[in-house]
């Protein structure tokens, strides 16, 4: 946005020129002074426009020679030292499947260093032109049809010294939800409670005649609880995409039985996304998210089917930041030690798949039961091993799409099956269901139970839900 000493000096250049111009042309000047409220970074991609919210733009730079990551999505040309910090680089080019022409090793690319959250990371583009300023209001929504990219990582478009530009949304694109989302979300929320309410209260104000409230009845009890779980079930699924199905409906309807003691009457309604993550908050399978315990991946290990085959193929679908993903690996590498392992761990969070190559250990995990599968860098931390390493292959994938696999030995999908409507979850069980080998199994969350045809759970942990055929 601009300074006061440039709407200042904007002003007095009008001013003196205001002399012979016509109310229009003044109007326009005047115009001139408060337009720009929102300034762009500009660049092209195989000879199109685009552009990027400045306030994303750490700086600019020129640089090559990456250093090559294993086991990483096409578009990850690798990391950069940029001043002692690495950072992910991407390929934008890549990315949106445009042409890349091709040059010597010595070629410095163009780089904007942008921030999403608390990561950094370098985005290769073919040339940066310029810093644009417009206001805001003049950017339009994209056209479904526009554009060679998917319409969900436009912000929108806009017209400037006759250039149109495409304005990408960076968070999206590296799967952060925004601000407007959420908002948007709240606001259903608030909205269904507001209406219930409203609908009480008129039913209240229908009889008038009740000066003490009655007893409630059995029967209208239970019809208000039916009604209370669905009015949570919808707000589970606006904030948190979580859907109540006869997956979770067992551990959905015992949470809220304790909901309802936690919260008391009448305030068991999930009014925003903190009340949704408080009350799935004991969902979540056993160290989700986070390094594994020794307790828990010893219980896996019994869990596992002995099998003599020379390769262990996985598919890891969810993968997350990869915690899983190596923490299964390790696991696979002691149950199968002379077995060729490989593991498939998709997810939809470009970001996390990207940065899950160059994942370190905490001090506290390396010296635990992780120790023999990891090795101490030049910079001191701790990484898996190459042989850990080479058996994950990371992939920015949507598992409801085509999956192409190899015959599956083990599906490892915790806590994934819940976050999915029905249409899809059907058609990633039937998948499953194809896809794993007749002396395979299927590990779901542990609060999720499947029901495929000719596929029973295995009841020796509590822990973990196991599936074999």
């Amino acid at each position: 946005m601009a300074t006061i000493q440039e709407k200042l000096s904007v002003l007095a250049n009008t001013m003196d020129r205001a002399e012979g111009l016509s109310s229009e042309q003044l109007a326009e000047e005047k115009n001139k002074i408060t337009v720009v409220d929102f300034k762009m970074v500009t660049f092209s991609l195989s000879g199109k426009d685009y552009a990027i919210d400045i306030m994303k733009v750490k700086e600019i730079a020129k640089a090559g020679r990456f250093t090559y990551v294993p086991n990483a999505l096409p578009f990850v040309r690798g990391v950069y030292n940029l001043r002692g910090d690495i950072i992910p680089i991407i390929d934008l080019r890549l990315f949106f499947n445009s042409e890349v022409h091709e040059h010597d090793d010595d070629y410095l690319e163009n780089l904007l260093i942008v921030s999403v959250g608390e990561q950094t990371f370098g985005i290769v583009v073919d040339e940066i032109d310029k810093v644009v300023g417009i206001q805001k209001s003049s950017i339009q929504p994209p056209h479904p049809l526009f554009g060679d990219i998917n319409i969900k990582y436009i912000y929108g478009v806009v017209e400037s010294e006759n250039n149109l530009y495409v304005l990408l949304d960076i968070d999206r694109i590296f799967g952060h939800r925004t601000s407007e989302e959420e908002k948007e979300l709240a606001e259903t929320a608030q909205n269904q409670a507001k209406l219930r309410q409203e609908a009480e209260l008129a039913e209240s104000a229908a009889s008038p005649e009740k000066s003490v409230p009655e007893i409630e009845k059995p029967a209208e009890k239970e019809k208000n609880s039916v009604q209370d779980l669905n009015f949570i079930a919808d707000s589970l699924k606006n904030f948190k995409k979580f859907y109540v199905s006869e997956i979770t409906k067992d551990w959905t309807e015992k949470r809220y039985s304790e909901w309802c003691n936690e919260r008391g009457e009448g305030k068991t309604q999930l009014q925003n996304e903190t009340d949704a993550d408080l009350f799935l908050n004991s969902f979540y399978s056993k160290c989700n998210g986070n390094w594994w315990t020794e307790e828990y991946a010893d219980e896996l290990e019994k869990m596992l089917p002995d099998n003599s085959a020379k390769n262990i193929v996985v598919w890891n679908p969810g993968c997350g930041k990869g915690y899983e993903s190596y923490s299964l690996a390790c696991i696979l590498r002691k149950k199968y030690p002379s077995a060729k392992i490989r593991i498939y761990a998709h997810d939809i969070d470009l970001l996390s798949v990207s940065n899950a190559p160059l994942m370190t250990l905490s001090d506290e995990a390396s010296n635990s039961w992780y120790q023999p599968y990891t090795v101490r860098t030049v910079s001191g931390e701790y990484a898996f091993n190459k042989d850990i390493k080479d058996s994950i292959m990371f992939e920015y994938h949507d598992c409801v799409n085509t999956n192409n696999l190899p015959p599956i030995d083990i599906v490892f999908a915790r806590d994934l099956l819940a976050f999915l409507p029905d249409a899809s979850r059907n058609t990633l069980l039937s998948e499953f269901s194809e896809k794993t080998k007749g002396n395979g199994v299927i590990i779901v969350g542990d609060n999720e139970n499947i029901q495929i045809p000719g596929w029973n759970k295995v009841n020796a942990s509590e822990n973990i839900s196991v599936y074999k055929k």
